[in-house]
């Protein structure tokens, strides 16, 4: 039994998806389509960068979205491999849009549309340089959290992101996240300050938040018979009522991402596809359950190797 998983933000490379567009047609469709609904050539982008037009969140989310769905397509019509047989789709983040539309949730076109909407968004929910995102590596969530709670008058932070053990990201205002990195240096405990330009998944988004909140009530969502798995709860989405208000909702809350591999793995699973750019799903996968079965498809012969 298999689960479909695609990245988030920080995957991204100039060039990627580039194999899949000189040997497939259907991908040439969809970079046409892409820079048709967004009036705006993202496939240049994509291809040839520069990279710093492409790590801008708001080229970013629906470049990301591209590559995992123009994936996706290949797989299932060039290798004719139904990955709709999946028992569940999640996605991380931004990747959480591309699960919904490649589960028949939600049009591509709509899809790459609202990412561009939703980067923009939070790119300017907080001002450039007062917001930010540090990795903190080696604690517990419970321990880490306790770390906060204690010191909530010295700094305010919020956990953005529950990857693995070991591996948790915390968003907030840049001076508190210094302050938080000399705690963390002078108690021996390594951190990583990210190289994002704003502090996602925490309440320093409620901008992004309203903006979204207006855009997705003018979406329609599809009904599929395939599952998603929720960032905002870790568990099955069980209508498609419940969409908009947990993609809401995704915008400031933390992405329960270890909850989820683990509550996909109780729930049977015991192999993972990661659709998209990069391996960083694949490798969060094995930190946190060492005995599952993982594939990453980025090129042509991880689709020719592909065991399901």
């Amino acid at each position: 039994m298999f689960s479909v998983i695609f990245p988030g933000q920080g995957s991204q490379i100039v060039g990627m998806g580039k194999e899949f567009f000189e040997k497939h047609e259907i991908v040439k469709r969809l970079f046409k389509e892409a820079d048709d609904t967004l009036e705006f050539k993202l496939s240049k982008v994509i291809l040839e960068g520069p990279k710093d037009k492409l790590d801008l969140t708001v080229n970013t989310q629906p470049a990301i979205f591209l590559i995992s769905y123009s994936i996706f397509q290949v797989v299932k019509e060039d290798f004719n491999i139904n990955l709709n047989n999946a028992k569940y789709f999640a996605g991380h983040s931004l990747g959480e849009y591309s699960a919904l539309s490649c589960a028949g949730y939600l049009d591509f076109s709509e899809t790459i549309k609202i990412l561009r909407i939703r980067g923009d968004a939070m790119q300017n929910s907080v001002p450039k340089g007062e917001g930010g995102m540090l990795a903190v590596l080696g604690l517990k969530i419970e321990d880490l959290e306790k770390i906060l709670k204690d010191n909530q008058n010295n700094f305010e932070a919020q956990v953005a992101n529950d990857n693995s053990d070991g591996q948790i990201v915390l968003s907030g205002k840049t001076k508190d996240l210094q302050i938080l990195s000399e705690f963390f240096k002078d108690n021996k405990i390594k951190n990583i300050k990210l190289p994002v330009s704003a502090p996602f998944h925490c309440n320093l988004m409620s901008k992004a938040t309203e903006v979204m909140s207006k855009e997705l009530q003018k979406i329609n969502f599809k009904q599929s018979k395939n599952t998603l798995i929720s960032n905002v709860t870790a568990d099955e989405i069980s209508s498609v009522d419940d969409l908009k208000s947990l993609l809401i909702n995704q915008i400031e809350k933390r992405v329960r991402w270890r909850e989820s591999i683990l509550n996909i793995i109780n729930k049977g699973v015991n192999q993972f596809i990661e659709i998209g750019p990069g391996k960083v799903l694949s490798g969060l996968v094995k930190r946190i359950n060492k005995e599952v079965k993982i594939s990453s498809i980025n090129s042509q012969s991880d689709i020719e190797s592909l065991n399901i």
